[in-house]
């Protein structure tokens, strides 16, 4: 994503020291936890589209990097008291915070970090930014709790897939879209629409991440992984739906009750290719991919609705 660095490498980086600045605590403990969060982070994908949206209107300013900093440590809240809740031992290829100092511990931290985007929004008086957050963690909770409801009895409907992946990951891309574009317009219209393009991005984002479970690449998790955690993907909905009634039932029965044999998984990962789940799925994800691009197309062209445009391409084009 070299071409990032072109339009916001400058903006990145300053908001990297600013990001740690954030972070900082009196607490030791605390201070190196924080330290090795910062020292593993991701891609920073979403800091990436809250300055694109914000600069799509109007040069990046203090609001844009406050903005950015409160979307990257809700999300780091998230994934901390994730791991907790899935007892996940590693994150992004290193332990999870949960795996080297325990839950209780990595609750603690978890909601730390949601007191830093709370404080840091009320401090500067960025109510905007709060109350847009504040909806995508309430939609992200909600879409997990819905997600452990359905995956206990297997109620494989698309409609539910696509409800429960708006809140758990499009509804955060959305609000760093939606934030961004609010730091630099102040314009409702514009906030509202970049939030739309932000969910559209989502959507297409977690499609893609469904289709590493069935692929052979090493994308950072096991394949089968969403199987195994009986987890609703849209490839497996789409052939469940989609295949006879004997097969269906042998499927499910795997689903449920052999989940953790690799033959039975691997049985099911065939299926699914077999019947065009993996088809089906690619193309929801392109469709959304485009429609998101639409939006963004109302938009004058410029090097930075340019570099929004191949970021999206990257999403649903990515290798993990």
């Amino acid at each position: 994503m070299n071409f990032i660095k072109d339009i916001i490498g400058e903006e990145l980086s300053i908001f990297e020291k600013k990001f740690s600045d954030s972070v900082k605590s009196q607490a030791p403990l605390l201070d190196r936890i924080m330290k090795y969060i910062i020292k593993r982070k991701g891609k920073q994908l979403r800091p990436m589209f809250v300055f694109l949206s914000a600069k799509l209107q109007a040069p990046v300013n203090e609001s844009t990097y406050r903005a950015a900093a409160l979307v990257e440590l809700l999300h780091t809240a998230t994934l901390v008291h994730d791991d907790v809740v899935d007892e996940a031992m590693e994150r992004r290829g290193s332990f999870s915070i949960n795996a080297i100092w325990k839950n209780k511990i990595a609750v603690l931290v978890g909601d730390y970090l949601l007191s830093k985007g709370l404080l840091l929004s009320t401090d500067n008086n960025d109510f905007e930014h709060l109350h847009i957050l504040s909806k995508a963690v309430k939609q992200m909770s909600e879409g997990e709790l819905l997600q452990i409801e359905k995956s206990r009895n297997l109620n494989l409907n698309e409609a539910v897939y696509f409800e429960i992946i708006k809140g758990k990951t499009a509804s955060l891309l959305s609000s760093a879209c939606a934030v961004g574009a609010w730091s630099t317009s102040q314009n409702a219209d514009i906030r509202d629409k970049m939030s739309l393009f932000g969910e559209k991005i989502g959507i297409a984002f977690q499609i893609k991440d469904d289709l590493f479970d069935y692929g052979k690449e090493d994308v950072g998790k096991p394949t089968g992984n969403d199987i195994k955690e009986k987890k609703l993907t849209l490839p497996l909905i789409y052939t469940l739906n989609n295949i006879d009634k004997a097969t269906k039932k042998e499927l499910i029965y795997i689903i449920k009750n052999e989940n953790t044999n690799p033959k039975k998984v691997d049985r099911v990962i065939d299926t699914v290719i077999q019947f065009g789940g993996i088809k089906y799925a690619a193309e929801q994800m392109n469709q959304y991919r485009d429609e998101a691009l639409s939006i963004l197309h109302e938009f004058p062209q410029n090097n930075v609705r340019d570099g929004l445009e191949k970021l999206v391409m990257y999403i649903t084009d990515r290798k993990y």
